[in-house]
């Protein structure tokens, strides 16, 4: 509808450049925006009010006739004139319906668009070290991540869905010695245990089953346990790819899936990292003091210049992220989106500045980068802050557990990133509408309940339905449902411009708020078959938003609860 709406306000414009009234302009950026109460029509404009300087004119006299060259159409009842100059427009009748006939005919396609046009994207997200469970924290990035993939595919994305796993570096040295000093019996409380040792009960299962010679199917290979845990190296493969299994037992719990496995390590083993820095001298921007190697990142936007390699001839941390953001740039990512805890903010610049130093022609804002707040975990009023078998955060499957993947999932996708997020478990358990979730869901369910009585009761259900048909829906309730639904395109839009899956799940309470409403007001399995149709029509129609929007968060639509 808004399609509609900015066609025929543009063929209004053309009438007005044709009269000399208004300059012949390349484009004009106007607003058309659903207005705040629709006692002032459906829609408004600001066309007239950004006409009227390039125009020379009063602004409310634009208005005034942008309106009088509307074509008509039999969708747009009337427009007004409002205030300084804003334009109200009204739909007809006939385009809510003409909307809900759409919504049934498109079925999952409704609401998708192909902004995207097929590019492809790389959404990164969870990319957690290979050390222990995922915790909570993980969850959200996996929440977002997904629900961030699923948008970009409604919008057209060619989407892969990648996981980095960081099995090189300081922390998988400090996990084998962990599990190595579990093996010889030692506990955190012995003399020997590593410094930084992790103290979960993982450690000791992954060690009993190391020193019990287990196998463990990972990347398409077996990696069997030597039993020998004084060989280092191979307590450390055999760790990873345990605690790499168990993360992906997790993630598939969760139903998140990835289409690529990308190894930290395979960036030093096939000499990618030495190949970024080799090109980075080549360039002319770095520079050696005090017997380090350094960029010159404040020539990129850096507040600083960074240390690449140090006097030891080790590479710092965000080199070898460098180096893989350029792997994606040469993997044919035309768009790269990075989903993070908000703790990693202070490397995203230095990141940037070595993409923008290989002179690759990667573009400024590559990759993108989404940053997620902690989440704090409440139960009965109180913080949850450990689990015995992780030994010092709460996991992910403590949750799935306690609550289910559906509450999960919409929980920690439900707010906007960038804001602190509470995990009431006691709510997310909670069989009642204060549950969000559980008041979603609950009203597509409803609409399942009904249609099934409609079935058992021999009632027959005509959706071949005519404006005449239609216009029945005339109750406020009804036709504030028929709004809500009608926006559902313009909020997946929004969330895939915005990258923000927490519009779908705030927009999915509004129409389950507009269903439960007209619910409540009016029967549906009247005798009268014209109006049970209809009725039956937008519950349908309701029904299959409701079923689209949980999709894109990874949660089920149930039938009956």
């Amino acid at each position: 509808m808004k399609l509609l709406l900015r066609t025929l306000l543009d063929q209004a414009l053309a009438t007005l450049v044709r009269e000399g009234r208004v300059p012949a302009m390349t484009a004009v950026d106007y607003a058309l925006e659903r207005s705040k109460t629709r006692a002032h029509g459906d829609f408004a404009s600001n066309l007239a009010l950004l006409l009227a300087k390039p125009a020379r004119a009063n602004p409310r006299e634009l208005a005034e006739a942008l309106v009088a060259a509307l074509p008509r159409h039999g969708l747009l009842a009337r427009a007004e004139v409002a205030g300084p100059g804003f334009i109200n427009l009204f739909l007809a009748p006939a385009a809510w319906h003409a909307e809900l006939r759409r919504v049934l005919a498109e079925g999952r396609k409704y609401g998708t668009n192909q902004e995207g046009q097929g590019r492809h994207v790389g959404v990164e997200f969870v990319s957690a070290n290979p050390t222990g469970p995922l915790h909570v924290g993980h969850g959200r990035a996996a929440a977002l991540g997904d629900g961030i993939a699923r948008i970009l595919e409604a919008g057209g994305w060619s989407v892969t869905r990648e996981f980095y796993y960081n099995d090189a570096g300081a922390q998988i040295d400090n996990l084998a010695r962990s599990v190595q000093a579990r093996a010889l019996g030692q506990g955190p409380e012995d003399p020997a245990w590593p410094a930084d040792g992790y103290r979960g009960d993982y450690i000791v299962e992954v060690a009993q089953a190391f020193m019990a010679g287990a196998s463990v199917e990972i990347d398409g290979h077996a990696v069997v346990a030597s039993r020998n845990p004084d060989d280092l190296e191979s307590v450390r493969k055999f760790a990873v790819a345990w605690l790499r299994r168990e993360q992906n037992s997790d993630l598939q719990a969760f139903g998140v899936r990835f289409d690529v496995y990308f190894l930290e390590s395979s960036l030093y083993s096939e000499g990618k990292v030495e190949e970024t820095v080799r090109q980075l001298v080549a360039h002319g921007h770095t520079y050696e003091e005090g017997g380090a190697l350094w960029l010159r990142s404040t020539d990129f936007g850096d507040d600083k210049d960074r240390v690449m390699r140090k006097s030891d001839g080790s590479y710092t941390y965000f080199v070898p992220d460098v180096a893989y953001h350029l792997s994606k740039w040469q993997r044919g990512y035309e768009r790269a989106i990075t989903e993070l805890g908000a703790d990693h903010h202070g490397s995203l610049a230095r990141v940037k500045a070595g993409l923008q130093a290989l002179e690759a022609g990667i573009p400024v804002d590559y990759p993108e980068y989404v940053l997620h707040q902690m989440v704090t975990v409440m139960r009965g009023g109180e913080e949850v802050k450990l689990s015995k078998r992780a030994g010092s955060y709460v996991t992910l499957r403590d949750l799935i557990e306690e609550v289910g993947r559906d509450a999960t999932r919409w929980f920690l996708a439900a707010r906007k990133a960038d804001s602190q997020l509470t995990f009431d478990i006691d709510l997310a358990r909670a069989q009642n509408n204060d549950n969000p979730v559980y008041y979603v869901q609950y009203a597509h369910a409803r609409i399942a309940s009904v249609m099934r009585q409609a079935s058992e009761r021999g009632l027959t259900h005509d959706p071949d339905q005519g404006d005449a048909a239609l216009a029945l829906l005339a109750s406020a309730q009804a036709q504030a449902l028929m709004w809500e639904i009608s926006r559902y395109p313009e909020v997946v839009q929004a969330a895939v411009q915005s990258l923000e899956p927490h519009q779908i799940a705030q927009y999915l309470g509004e129409i389950a708020y507009a269903f439960h409403t007209w619910y409540n007001s009016e029967p549906f399995l009247v005798e009268e078959a014209a109006l049970r149709n209809a009725r039956l029509l937008l519950a349908r129609a309701a029904q299959q938003v409701l079923r689209n929007g949980l999709e894109l968060l990874g949660v089920s639509a149930p039938e009956q609860m």
